[in-house]
């Protein structure tokens, strides 16, 4: 009787994940490995490996236009913009913050980070005169973020010295995020943290949270609010894509106190998760290398709808699409609900 049960759960979860997926398409493939995405004027922008940056038409792939930052094999894994521009930085020191105009794609270098830890992990607009990117911390093991404000890059001043071995995961552009009041940062490594940054005069706060971490390959990837109060964190362990235990977990106080969700009953690894648009947090959807996940209980439960490996980001591009890359591609899949 228990193997019965077992076949007919096993196909009712496959006929669920079916009825939700009406397509998944492929638009661009190419040798290059993507962890940022932005959408703007109905196409998908994105930076890479080997310094590469284009866009790809979602109404039509076939118009689509890449090309190098520099001549230099950069891999970039951030992407932002504002009004007029794109910006982009390369993980390796010297971290040079690119700027390409969205009309004439004229680019230049607007700011350098030199120094030998320098490591850009994300990139954040607020606004269209704010934005914020994250790096891991220099010798002095401070957090460090970069902020672009009237204009200007600078380094911010602060106080905040993280643990040792904390620091963050270049793996989708998604460990920071902003709400009405606050800029969120998610560290992972051997600590685990959430950081609650206030825009108004950029005193940050730390909170724990019982995530699973203690690895350097270990803790939060991605996270994502609704509001200043409701969060998700998704992430676990690259090294074990299959460990399911403590790698997700949700706020309600505004990253106070934080809930384990779904702990050995998820698909594993995640490394980008995005609320659906309208849902206020109910509805959201992840992506880990080897699966797409989908919750609709404000992450309290999650049923896999796709087994498409090596996808590493997304972004909802309309309130039942939803945009993925990785691994030599961009793909788009199509909800039914």
């Amino acid at each position: 009787m228990k193997n019965i049960f077992t076949i007919i759960g096993s196909f009712l979860a496959m006929a669920v994940s079916s009825q939700q997926v009406k397509s998944f398409k492929t638009i661009l493939n190419d040798q290059i490995s993507i962890r940022a995405l932005e959408i703007d004027d109905h196409k998908v922008w994105y930076s890479g490996t080997d310094a590469k940056f284009g866009f790809v038409d979602l109404k039509d792939p076939k118009n689509r236009k890449q090309i190098r930052l520099s001549d230099r094999k950069l891999q970039f894994r951030t992407l932002g913009q504002d009004k007029n521009a794109f910006y982009a930085i390369n993980i390796e020191s010297p971290a040079e913050f690119f700027k390409i105009g969205k009309k004439d794609w004229k680019y230049e270098v607007v700011f350098r980070d030199t120094a030998k830890t320098a490591f850009y992990d994300a990139l954040h607009f607020v606004n269209h005169r704010l934005a914020y990117a994250l790096s891991d911390s220099d010798k002095d093991n401070r957090l460090k973020l970069a902020v672009l404000k009237d204009g200007k890059w600078q380094i911010l001043k602060n106080n905040l010295v993280l643990n040792e071995g904390e620091a963050a995961f270049a793996a989708s552009n998604t460990n920071i995020v902003s709400t009405k009041k606050y800029l969120w940062i998610a560290t992972g490594g051997k600590s685990s943290r959430i950081i609650r940054m206030n825009l108004k005069n950029n005193q940050p706060e730390i909170f724990e949270i019982p995530f699973i971490q203690g690895t350097s390959s270990q803790g939060m990837y991605s996270i994502d609010f609704a509001d200043d109060y409701f969060g998700i964190a998704v992430g676990g362990d690259y090294t074990l894509q299959e460990a399911n235990i403590n790698n997700i977990a949700t706020t309600h106080d505004g990253g106070r106190s934080w809930q384990i969700q779904a702990s050995g009953k998820n698909a594993g690894y995640m490394t980008c998760v995005r609320i659906r648009p309208g849902s206020g947090g109910k509805e959201m959807i992840a992506v880990g290398d080897r699966h797409i996940s989908y919750s609709s209980d404000y992450g309290k439960s999650w049923t896999k709808i796709s087994d498409e490996k090596n996808l590493y980001a997304c972004e909802w591009t309309g309130k039942n699409t939803v945009v993925f890359a990785g691994k030599d591609r961009i793909a788009v899949l199509e909800l039914t609900f």
